[in-house]
């Protein structure tokens, strides 16, 4: 079976088990602040487990696309050096929402593996829950039970609560889990040692491929574990895992789900993969690392430098590192092998196709970049090791390791790669104490301690009814406290609530509940999985009472107006720009909006010019909002609405429609265009390869922009004599100043022939060298490199000490002629440190010219002494 073969089998064993198939998740996660990514097949399903949300069909299975890179489930640096571990997978599951149960999930599970896939019975294992003492929970003999009416008892172990209790998180749902484990070893190995001995003891060839997860236990924040009402089902199989299993190969990266991508690499780089390991594992890394960085760009999450973008960057880094170090790869590679990723996926995942260029450009810049960087961390470690061999050291100092990792993003492996090729290593323990300082101050601010809900009314209505009202009653289902940044805050729900939760780039609400005289102001409105969440930095003193809630009015309307205005432009930017603009992030802000999208060149004023004009044309023609809430998904697609990719829509979908505009989206709007008043795009600005930024202002916020500008204008006009022609003014007054800048240079330049010509004939000879030590006019201050460089031309064997006064500062510079660097040993770096030290400064710089700076100018002229002191030293020894 091929892989597509595999991944339509499951699903349709599933279907026939009265399974609804949904679509895979997005990878990047929205509204789960515990999530960057997707990280198993269940993240889409969490409300339901957390009672949240009802769910919609009792049965479903479906393949979701995965990522881990980060928090608990972290294989990234397994990935590459052995068969199985990937950053981006698919995870094939079938879920149960309080229907069938343990009984029927294994069964299924037997059925499929043995049955229907015809794996060899006797090359599997399967684990159960050992029980716990310290949470108070016996052996899962029920699941046990279950599997003896399929598995020989012996091949039935127990697991500890580390491999056989699944949990979503510190606390919620949780329950025992029964792993199935294959021993794919060759039958003389499997006749010497029992794979059993071997079940979770990270053998390369006796594998877990799937876990069944049950549900039954809710974790408490004081760690007790209470039975949940409802009992789920959630299972999770690795099918790059399973794949390998009915393709009988040894590895996942031999079966058809990889082979074409690392056919292309050895295509690409002239290495035969399968002759050499670290070329092995480079190419592995490669081909892993091309389906998630195209993966998460589809799915809206581009390279950069915090949370979610950060991780996508760093793993494109390492693809290109792996590739530059072992495949010889010094330019861009990786995105050359995003046609053969979709020729392979592309059916699954018709969103790779939508968005390939986008990909490549993307995964192309990122390339470039990196390489860029990657040749100023060399240049930058060359310097080191020169450094730390002048002082006789072969232990590079960590800390200057970590800066070179973490500023200028340069790998600690090539780091010690290129130390080891020169005799010196890193203090690792120097470096890891480094980067244990940066993870600590990250997880200081983004630690956050939540107490459990406080449940005060059930209600299973918890409905946003902003769309119609601004003010409502309600009372308060639950509560509870959270702590972050040493600040308490409250996070409350209602039954009901106006408040808009903060999603799909629109911000949350604020305003006020009030019972009585008591007002308790509301901060912001967010949705955490699938409650909305009321913030509030105190709680009102009467929770059962019947509170007026009440939204900022103003603030509403300016978000609906620029929320709109979104709408509007987005069709204006494809029909001036092209269909191939897409939406790839925005934010709706009461007082701007930001819309991030597809297009591969600036966007120019004439084009800008003509965006906002046909922005403007539908606003004076005050068109009507149609809304059309839960409609089917296919009757909105006819319609023609767009959707954003990287957003998982319901089957029953909220369009909204301005004239031609339909998009389907669940944010606030206005009524008609004409409220809106006026659009003016104030910037426009590249964020990445392939994707531009544009900022503007609606409605009063336009007004008070364009205001200023003619403020502005009026006031440079009052500059002038004649404020009537202010672009001629500014001409002429350029004119002047260009003229002026060309008869100072003319001057700095004759100032600074004499200058050199004084400086030569100041030359002193010591031990055969030519040593000029001056301090020089204050208008050549800024040319200090320049002047020295030209004594460099006019005389052999020289060394010159420059100092000058900038800004009322020192400013000391030392030039060494290059064959004394080499037969002299002499270093203008370290000369430069010391002598600094005497004007209270410090610099560095290359062997043969350095730069320093300090604080105390009365200093200078004994720097320059002290620099001429260490100079005649070494040449006389």
């Amino acid at each position: 079976m091929t892989a597509s073969e595999v991944r339509k089998s499951f699903l349709d064993f599933f279907n026939s088990k009265q399974h609804k198939v949904v679509s895979s998740a997005p990878m990047v996660v929205k509204n789960d602040p515990t999530l960057m990514f997707t990280n198993a097949g269940m993240n889409q399903f969490k409300d339901i487990f957390l009672g949240n949300n009802p769910a919609e069909s009792s049965r479903v299975t479906n393949s979701q696309k995965c990522l881990r890179v980060s928090g608990k489930h972290n294989d990234l640096e397994e990935v590459g050096h052995d068969t199985y571990h990937h950053t981006m997978f698919e995870m094939l599951g079938n879920w149960s929402f309080g229907d069938y149960f343990k009984k029927e999930a294994i069964a299924w599970g037997w059925e499929y593996l043995t049955d229907v896939l015809k794996v060899e019975k006797d090359r599997l294992y399967v684990t159960v829950f050992e029980g716990s003492k310290e949470d108070n929970v016996s052996r899962d003999d029920e699941a046990a039970a279950a599997w003896e009416e399929w598995i020989d008892k012996d091949r039935i172990i127990n697991g500890n609560k580390k491999d056989n209790f699944w949990e979503m998180g510190e606390t919620g749902p949780c329950g025992p889990c029964s792993e199935i484990h294959i021993d794919m070893r060759p039958d003389d190995e499997r006749a010497k040692v029992d794979g059993k001995s071997l079940v979770n003891m990270d053998h390369d060839q006796v594998i877990e491929i799937w876990n069944l997860v049950f549900i039954q236990y809710n974790r408490m924040s004081n760690g007790e574990l209470k039975p949940l009402p409802n009992k789920h089902v959630d299972t999770g199989m690795g099918f790059e895992r399973l794949v390998r299993v009915i393709q009988n190969k040894s590895s996942n990266y031999d079966s058809d789900v990889f082979t074409p991508i690392i056919n292309k690499i050895a295509e690409l780089s002239g290495f035969e993969y399968g002759k050499s390991e670290e070329i092995d594992i480079a190419m592995r890394v490669v081909a892993d690392h091309v389906r998630t960085i195209s993966f998460s760009i589809t799915d809206g999450q581009l390279p950069s430098n915090n949370k979610a973008g950060y991780v996508i960057r760093r793993i494109l880094r390492r693809a290109v590192r792996y590739s530059y170090t072992f495949l010889n790869s010094k330019q861009a590679f990786v995105y050359k092998l995003v046609d053969t990723l979709i020729a392979t996926m592309g059916d699954a995942f018709p969103e790779l196709v939508a968005q390939k260029t986008l990909i490549e450009k993307v995964i192309k810049e990122e390339e470039e970049s990196f390489l860029r960087t990657l040749a100023t961390g060399i240049s930058m470690l060359d310097k080191i090791m020169t450094e730390t061999k002048a002082k006789n050291y072969n232990v590079v100092n960590g800390a200057v390791a970590f800066e070179l990792y973490d500023t200028f993003g340069f790998p600690l492996d090539l780091t010690e790669l290129i130390l080891k090729e020169n005799d010196l290593v890193v203090n690792r323990e120097e470096f890891e104490g480094e980067m244990q300082k940066q993870k600590d101050r990250a997880r200081n601010a983004s630690a956050i301690e939540t107490d459990d809900w406080v449940v005060l009314q059930q209600d299973d209505r918890e409905e946003f009814i902003g769309y119609d009202y601004l003010e409502s009653d309600v009372f308060i289902t639950r509560y509870r406290k959270i702590k972050q940044k040493n600040k308490e805050l409250y996070q409350i729900v209602f039954n009901i609530t106006p408040f808009y939760a903060e999603s799909g780039g629109q911000v949350g609400d604020t305003g006020y509940i009030q019972h009585g005289d008591e007002k308790v102001s509301i901060i912001d409105t967010k949705k955490e999985n699938n409650l909305i969440v009321h913030l509030a930095k105190k709680l009102p003193t009467e929770l059962n009472a019947t509170f007026k809630a009440v939204v900022n009015k103003q603030a509403r309307q300016n978000i609906a107006n620029n929320h709109t205005a979104t709408h509007l432009m987005h069709e204006a930017l494809r029909e001036v720009l092209g269909e191939h603009v897409e939406q790839k992030g925005s934010l709706v802000h009461p007082d701007y909006l930001r819309f991030d999208f597809s297009h591969f060149q600036k966007v120019g004023d004439e084009e800008i010019a003509k965006v906002e004009a046909l922005v403007n044309q539908r606003i004076r023609s005050n068109m009507q909002l149609e809304e059309m809430r839960e409609i089917p998904h296919a009757e909105a697609t006819k319609m023609g609405a767009m959707a954003l990719f990287g957003e998982k829509y319901g089957d029953l979908v909220r369009a909204i429609k301005f004239g031609t505009s339909v998009e389907l989206c669940g944010g606030t709007h206005v009524e008609a265009t004409g409220q809106m008043g006026f659009f003016k795009i104030i910037s426009e600005s590249s964020i990445a390869a392939g994707i531009r930024r544009i900022e503007a202002v609606t409605g009063t916020k336009a007004e008070e922009f364009i205001n200023q500008q003619f403020a502005l204008i009026k006031e440079l006009g009052e500059m002038f004599k004649n404020p009537a022609n202010l672009k001629k003014n500014i001409e002429n007054l350029m004119d002047e100043n260009s003229n002026m800048s060309a008869q100072v240079d003319g001057m700095r330049k004759n100032v600074m022939s004499i200058e050199k010509r004084n400086l030569v004939d100041s030359a002193k000879d010591v031990a055969g060298v030519k040593v000029i030590a001056q301090r020089v006019k204050p208008i050549l201050a800024d040319s200090l490199k320049d002047l020295a460089f030209q004594i460099k031309q006019e005389l052999d064997d020289v060394v010159a000490v420059l100092g000058a006064e900038v800004k009322g500062k020192p400013q000391l510079a030392i030039l060494i002629a290059d064959n004394l660097v080499k037969e002299k040993g002499l270093n203008a770096g370290g000369i430069v440190r010391e002598a600094a030290k005497k004007m209270q400064g410090g610099g560095g710089g290359q062997p043969f010219f350095a730069t320093a700076g300090g604080k105390n100018l009365d200093g200078l002229d004994v720097a320059i002494d002290e620099a001429v002191a260490i100079i005649k030293s070494q040449l006389d020894n």
